[in-house]
């Protein structure tokens, strides 16, 4: 049985509560150790008052338990188990030492691109894994998201409900700062709502603050019915992919807000090369077929076959966390990226152009593109790109502008693929992967 008192925490069979971490309406956080052994392992414990629960309360607690004890993933806080006594409810959570993203945000003021991008695809993937089974949160803020280590973890289920892609509420949930405008305007919402929330941690991640950022909620209401569109703080760059998913997340009618399915698949959340226990496994199987193409003298397949597998490997040397390990995935790499400039090398030989021995690439891309801007945009990028690298500028603008030149160069190439095109794609393929692995050594946030 537990015990309360107004100073300290409650006492609960098999547990040690120590440091009060946060509290809320109708709940307090607790560190706490399990009693097993030598043993101690940290959980965090929910105490939930019974007197303080009403009606709505208690349904919320009830579907908060049916939705957690029934989830395994890890980008979710785990329920270990629950207890309850004459007196409290007892929810006994995974332990994350590294406190809540709202601390982490206002540790550093704003994130790197880069550092948001990695945390906003655990998100996305945790939303996923939500949408397939129609839960939606309804209270995503970065106080309910936590960190452990570079781990990225979403809490705080209360409000959360199984809501079917058709299913409508009018209940007001969760904070206001984070709320969807059908919300906060007290219209018929759906599942939509979270990903504006997403928006809004985005744009407080990138830049420091929210978007409707106010003193009071009258003013919030205020800033959210008004009909001027979003705008980002001048000054503050972003990537293009960036800014488009932005824009579309905080788009004020749900109706134009980009969907679920167009989100998990935009370029910026790139889900299918976010560092995860897949990654690795991913990239062995694309080198296998690389090192078959390159046995039978396909050079040009082989070389898109490493290029694929090393677009793997650098996640998963992300998401490694052994020392070793790490260092001998680097090792292959970099035998990897050697074999592929080989390859670029021989595939360039056999069309008799290189990238530096063309004309130039604004010649040669105009002769092909009287019909094509796509291409002509992708020069540009290109050329941007190219004397950036050579000034020494940063490595992340430099790739994020190589990797907007491949996505335009892969455009244009559907229909065709020609030989001198073929070789700049695969030049822009390559400094993209070198700029990437530069970044890896050079991070230490290890996110």
């Amino acid at each position: 049985m537990a015990t309360t008192s107004s100073f300290a925490p409650p006492k609960l069979a098999d547990f040690i509560l120590t440091e009060r971490l946060g509290s809320g309406t109708y709940a307090t956080v607790y560190k706490a150790y399990r009693k097993v052994g030598d043993s101690r392992e940290v959980v965090a414990v929910k105490v939930v008052g019974k007197k303080t629960l009403n009606k709505a309360s208690t349904e919320n607690l009830l579907t908060e338990i049916e939705i957690l004890k029934t989830m395994k993933h890890p980008h979710i806080v785990q329920l270990k188990d629950f207890q309850w006594d004459a007196e409290n409810i007892y929810l006994i959570l995974e332990w994350c030492s590294g406190g809540d993203l709202s601390r982490f945000i206002r540790s550093r003021r704003i994130l790197p691109e880069r550092i948001a991008r990695r945390f906003l695809q655990q998100i996305a993937c945790a939303l996923q894994f939500l949408h397939e089974k129609n839960i939606s949160h309804l209270d995503l803020k970065p106080q309910n998201i936590l960190l452990s280590g570079s781990v990225l973890k979403l809490a705080d289920f209360g409000f959360a409900q199984y809501m079917s892609p058709w299913d409508e509420q009018s209940v007001l949930r969760g904070s206001p700062l984070y709320m969807a405008p059908e919300m906060v305007c007290r219209r018929q919402y759906d599942s939509r709502v979270d990903l504006w929330s997403v928006g809004v941690i985005l744009y407080e991640a990138l830049f420091g603050r929210a978007p409707f950022a106010s003193r009071s909620y009258a003013e919030l209401e205020e800033k959210i019915r008004s009909n001027q569109p979003i705008e980002l703080p001048l000054g503050m760059k972003v990537s293009k992919d960036c800014r488009d998913l932005l824009l579309r997340l905080l788009e004020r009618n749900p109706d134009t807000r980009i969907t679920f399915a167009e989100f998990f698949l935009h370029p910026f959340v790139d889900l299918e090369h976010m560092p995860s226990a897949e990654s690795l496994s991913k990239a062995k199987d694309l080198v296998m077929q690389a090192v078959q193409k390159d046995q039978e003298g396909d050079r040009s397949s082989a070389l898109s076959f490493y290029c694929s597998a090393l677009e793997h490997f650098v996640p998963a040397i992300h998401y490694e966390t052994d020392r070793l390990r790490k260092d001998a995935l680097r090792q292959k790499v970099s035998q990897y990226v050697s074999r592929a400039e080989e390859l670029k090398a021989l595939v360039a030989s056999d069309n008799r152009v290189t990238f530096e021995e063309a004309q130039t690439a604004r010649d040669v891309l105009r002769e092909m593109s009287r019909d094509r801007p796509r291409l002509l945009s992708a020069l540009e990028m290109a050329s941007t790109a190219i004397a950036k690298e050579e000034s020494g500028l940063d490595d992340f603008e430099t790739l994020d502008l190589y990797q907007q030149c491949l996505g335009e160069l892969l455009l244009a190439l559907a229909g065709t693929f020609h030989k001198h095109t073929k070789s700049i794609l695969y030049h822009s393929r390559l400094h993209c992967l070198k700029l990437n692995q530069k970044g890896l050594e050079r991070n230490t946030c290890r996110c």
